[in-house]
């Protein structure tokens, strides 16, 4: 028996995982990460440390160069996973 999703959007899940990079939000420090799923609401992602994650804000850089990124909240740590929400801007 499968259980059902009770997420509103679909997830898109990565098998080997997509390099990305963690920063804090005033750029003071940075972390490689995998990003295995996303969706229009939040990821999950892999990071190679939990140490810096104390912040509960920072932003996930989709290329090197840091010109795709989204501002993200911590929504969960499992083991090595975390969970973060994509956080928008209040109109």
């Amino acid at each position: 028996m499968t259980i059902p999703e009770k997420r509103k959007h679909r997830r898109v899940g990565f098998d080997r995982g997509v390099d990305a990079w963690i920063m804090s939000i005033d750029g003071t420090w940075r972390l490689t990460c995998k990003l295995r799923d996303a969706s229009v609401e939040g990821a999950r992602l892999v990071p190679s440390s939990l140490d810096k994650l104390k912040e509960k804000e920072f932003f996930l850089l989709l290329s090197s160069t840091g010109l795709a990124y989204r501002r993200c909240e911590l929504a969960w740590i499992n083991g090595d996973e975390i969970g973060v929400k994509f956080l928008r801007l209040k109109r």
